[in-house]
């Protein structure tokens, strides 16, 4: 044979051989089709097929991290709200998610968003604030079981915004206000309570104990005195002088002094 049959030759084994050698990542699996038939996944790292009679699909297993547009919803207590979210899913199996779905990553986007609007359809706004936690679950338990037979594992599933619309805003705060103002009441309401016993607990001590008002007024008397003024007006009480004038009895109106 002459040399460029002998390089036809050689061209068609390296055509041959670059079709039969696959090398997958750590992270891949290849799927094999012999004549349309499954064969299975095969990977990581070198392996060889027959050309041109099996083919090969390359399935990605690493985390996928995917935004779930914004979705309109109308809650159970008829209010719009505007939410989307986050899903983190992966392929656990290859086989599934190539000959049962034909995209598994749009076949989970789209039922995402569906399973979204349909949560949201069934909570409450109040829900929707506080027990976020609560819906997140719910939402990842739907949407795994629905992508189970693609092969797909969804792992977590987190709303991420919500938005609200400004009258409910504007509600919402004026909510909040009078709740705060309700508890400012409440315990200015106790404080007064509280000083009113303490004061009628110093009621009766004062009244078993004439002598501890006279000391409180002369408390009292200094510190007014404390203040920058020239003057100083304060009430003096007859009473007062009893202690100073023994058995003697203060004047009635219209008696003389003696």
């Amino acid at each position: 044979m002459t040399w460029p049959i002998w390089v036809a030759i050689a061209v068609a084994v390296l055509i041959l051989l670059s079709a039969s050698i696959k090398i997958v990542q750590e992270y891949e699996r290849g799927v094999i089709f012999r004549l349309g038939r499954l064969i299975g996944a095969k990977g990581p790292g070198l392996f060889f097929i027959i050309p041109f009679i099996d083919r090969m699909w390359k399935v990605d297993l690493r985390v996928v991290t995917m935004d779930v547009p914004g979705q309109e919803a109308i809650t159970r207590d008829n209010v719009t709200v505007r939410v989307n979210a986050v899903v983190y899913f992966r392929v656990v199996n290859p086989e599934d998610s190539v000959v049962k779905v034909t995209d598994h990553v749009r076949a989970t986007s789209q039922i995402s968003q569906t399973t979204l609007r349909s949560v949201l359809g069934q909570s409450n706004l109040d829900e929707l604030l506080s027990e976020r936690d609560k819906l997140n679950q719910t939402l990842q338990q739907i949407i795994d079981e629905q992508t189970e037979p693609w092969g797909v594992k969804v792992s977590v599933v987190e709303i991420k915004d919500v938005e609200l619309p400004q009258s409910m805003q504007r509600a919402m705060a004026a909510q909040a206000e009078a709740e705060r103002e309700r508890r400012a009441k409440i315990i200015h309401a106790e404080g007064e309570f509280q000083a009113a016993e303490k004061l009628a607990q110093a009621g009766k001590v004062i009244g078993q104990e004439p002598a501890t008002l006279q000391l409180r007024y002369l408390q009292t008397l200094t510190e007014i005195a404390t203040e920058k003024t020239n003057t100083l007006v304060f009430p003096l009480p007859l009473d007062l002088f009893t202690a100073f004038m023994g058995n003697r009895r203060l004047p009635r109106e219209g008696e003389e002094v003696t």
